[in-house]
C-alpha cells in the first residue's frame, strides 16, 4: 500500500516520497484560468495549506512533481512566476507588537530568498517594496499566496482592547495588494472565517469568493470516488481488522466522516479524519482535538442558545456573508468551522436559502460531547459512581433506572436530539466522567456493541434501543418492554461477552423514546 500523507502539507514531499496524493490540479487549473484574485474558506485541517503549496510548485514550474496528474499536459511549463507565500499559521499574534514582528519577519525571509534588499521602514511600504523589487529583478509578475489570512483575528477575538488595532494593521497590509495590482499575476487567499473587518473583500478588486461555488465544492476533501480510487487497500485493511466486508466498511466510513458540502449536492470526506482512521485503523473522533479553533470555544463559553445549530435549519445566504467580529452570527461560526454543512439549496422569494445540519456522526458526537454547554458540569462524583456500580452488581434495576433518568432530566430540552446516537453519546460521556473505562461501538466478529463499561473485574455490556414513538399510546410500557428484551437478546445471541474472558459480565438494555428512558439489568451473570 502507498503511505498515508498524515501531517504532510508539502506537495514536493508528498510526490517525491510517493505518498497518496488525491489529484486536485483540475480545480487549480480551472481556478487560475477563471480569475486572477480568488478567496476560499474551508475549516481547519481540510487541505487548504496543501492546496496553496501545490499552486506554489505549479508557478515555480516544478514539472516533474506533476507527472501523471491532470494539469501535467495542460500547463505551460515554459512560463514561471516568482511566488510570495505568506503562511499566517507560522506567526505569533498575542499582541499588536507580535503581529507587526511576525509580518516583518515574513517580509524579511522572502526578501532574503529572492536576494533583494528592503529599505522602507513602515510595514505596508516594505510589503509594496518587496513586490516591486521582485518584479523588477525577475521581469515577471508576482504570484501572491496567503494561507490562513484570518489567523491573527480569530486568535484574538476575546481581546477587544487590541482587536481594532489588529484589524487596522491587517487592512492596510492587505490593501498593498490592491495598490500593486500592476505587478501581480495571481492572488489566492485562504482562511476559515470571512471577517468583514479586514476589508479584504472590499479593498481587493474583483475578488472571487469560491467558498460556495458549486464548481469548486470538491477542491478540498475527498469525494466518494476519490476515496475508493486512492484508499481501496486501506479500506480493505480496515475492514479485515473489524471483521466487516468491503461495503460495510464503506458504509461506516461514510456514516462517520462523509457529508461535508458547500453547494448541497457534492459531498466530501474530511481529509484529516479519514487519514487518521486509516492510520490507526479504528473509528474515533479525530476532529475535535485539531479541527476546532480557539475562537469557537471562546464563543461557546459566552453564549447559551444553540437551538439553531442542533437541528436542520433554513437560512438566508446573507447569514454566511463576511461578518463583523463585534456581531458574530453563531450559524456562520458553526458553518465555517465545519460543525454545520449545506445539505440543500433553495430559491425562496428570489433569495437563496441554505439548509444546514451537522455533516456526520463524528461532528454530531463532537457537538454533544465537547462543544455544547449542558448547563451542568460533568465532574467525577464518587457517590454516584459507587451507587451505579452497587445497583448493577446487585441487579437493582429500579434504582439504577432512577439514576439514569435523573441524569437525563439535567439536560436542557433545547439541545435534545431525537436520535439514538444522541443518547448513546451523552451517556458514554457521563459514564466516562464518572470514572468508568468506557468504549462505544466496540467491534466483535459478528457485530458492534453500543456501550462497554469496565470497572474492577466487571464488564457491563450496554445495548441501546430507540424509537420515535409518540408519548401518548394505549399501553405506554409495552413498547419499552419489547425494546428492552430485544437489547438483552442481541447481547446474548451475538455473544458479545466472549470478547472479555475471565470477567464478570453484566448485560444492560436501555430503551429511549419520547424523552423517556427505561432500563433492564439482566439477571444472568456470566463468568466466561
Amino acid at each position: 500500500m502507498k503511505n498515508l500523507s498524515l501531517g504532510t502539507q508539502d506537495f514536493a514531499t508528498l510526490r517525491e516520497r510517493d505518498y497518496i496524493y488525491v489529484d486536485k490540479t483540475k480545480y487549480i487549473f480551472e481556478m487560475i484560468n477563471d480569475g486572477r484574485i480568488n478567496f476560499l474558506s474551508r475549516p481547519r485541517r481540510f487541505g487548504k495549506s496543501l492546496l496553496v503549496n501545490t499552486i506554489e510548485e505549479l508557478y515555480k514550474g516544478n514539472k516533474k512533481l506533476f507527472k501523471d496528474l491532470y494539469v501535467y499536459n495542460k500547463w505551460n511549463w515554459n512560463k514561471t512566476n516568482p511566488v510570495i507565500k505568506i503562511d499566517f499559521g507560522e506567526g505569533e499574534y498575542e499582541s499588536l507588537n507580535k503581529l507587526n514582528d511576525s509580518l516583518n519577519d515574513f517580509l524579511d525571509e522572502i526578501s532574503e530568498n529572492f536576494d533583494v534588499e528592503l529599505k522602507r521602514r513602515t510595514l505596508t511600504a516594505r510589503f509594496g517594496e518587496l513586490i516591486k523589487r521582485i518584479y523588477r529583478k525577475t521581469k515577471k509578475k508576482v504570484v501572491i499566496l496567503i494561507d490562513e489570512y484570518d489567523r491573527a483575528i480569530s486568535d484574538n477575538l476575546s481581546k477587544l482592547d487590541i482587536l481594532n488595532s489588529i484589524q487596522e494593521v491587517l487592512k492596510n497590509f492587505y490593501n498593498v495588494l490592491k495598490t500593486n495590482d500592476a505587478f501581480i499575476e495571481f492572488i489566492f487567499i485562504t482562511g476559515v472565517s470571512k471577517f468583514a473587518n479586514t476589508s479584504i473583500f472590499s479593498t481587493l478588486n474583483s475578488t472571487t469568493d469560491l467558498t460556495l461555488e458549486s464548481k469548486y465544492s470538491c477542491i478540498c476533501g475527498y469525494t466518494h470516488q476519490e476515496l475508493e480510487k486512492h484508499f481501496k487497500d486501506h479500506i480493505i485493511q480496515l475492514g479485515d481488522k473489524l471483521n466487516l466486508n468491503y461495503q460495510e466498511t464503506l458504509d461506516k466510513i461514510n456514516y462517520w466522516y462523509d457529508g461535508y458540502s458547500w453547494d448541497g449536492k457534492n459531498r466530501v470526506y474530511a481529509p484529516y479524519s479519514t487519514l487518521e482512521l486509516f492510520y490507526f485503523n479504528e473509528f474515533n473522533n479525530y476532529w475535535f482535538k485539531t479541527g476546532t479553533p480557539k475562537y469557537l470555544m471562546d464563543f461557546l463559553k459566552n453564549n447559551g442558545d444553540y437551538s439553531e445549530v442542533l437541528n436542520p435549519v433554513f437560512i438566508k445566504n446573507s447569514r454566511l456573508d463576511p461578518f463583523a467580529y463585534e456581531n458574530i452570527d453563531p450559524i456562520a461560526i458553526f458553518f465555517e468551522t465545519g460543525y454545520l454543512t449545506i445539505v440543500e439549496k433553495k430559491i425562496i422569494d428570489d433569495i437563496i436559502h441554505y439548509k444546514l445540519q451537522t455533516p456526520n456522526f463524528e461532528l454530531e458526537s463532537s457537538m454533544l460531547d465537547h462543544l455544547i454547554d449542558l448547563n451542568f458540569t460533568l465532574k467525577e462524583d464518587e457517590n454516584i459512581k459507587n451507587k451505579l456500580l452497587f445497583y448493577l452488581k446487585n441487579m437493582d434495576n429500579e434504582n439504577f433506572q432512577k439514576e439514569i433518568k435523573g441524569f437525563l432530566t439535567k439536560i436542557p430540552s433545547r439541545i435534545h436530539v431525537n436520535q439514538e446516537f444522541y443518547y448513546q453519546s451523552i451517556y458514554i460521556s457521563w459514564f466516562n466522567a464518572l470514572g468508568f473505562k468506557v468504549e462505544g461501538e466496540s467491534q466483535t466478529n459478528i457485530g458492534s456493541m453500543d456501550m462497554i463499561l469496565e470497572k474492577e473485574n466487571y464488564v457491563i455490556i450496554g445495548e441501546c434501543k430507540f424509537s420515535k414513538m409518540k408519548e401518548k399510546i394505549n399501553e405506554p410500557i409495552k413498547p419499552y418492554k419489547t425494546m428492552l428484551k430485544e437489547g438483552i437478546n442481541q447481547i446474548k445471541n451475538k455473544k458479545y461477552y466472549e470478547k472479555y474472558p475471565n470477567k464478570k459480565i453484566i448485560m444492560v438494555s436501555l430503551a429511549f423514546a419520547g424523552k423517556e428512558v427505561f432500563t433492564k439489568i439482566d439477571d444472568n451473570m456470566y463468568i466466561v
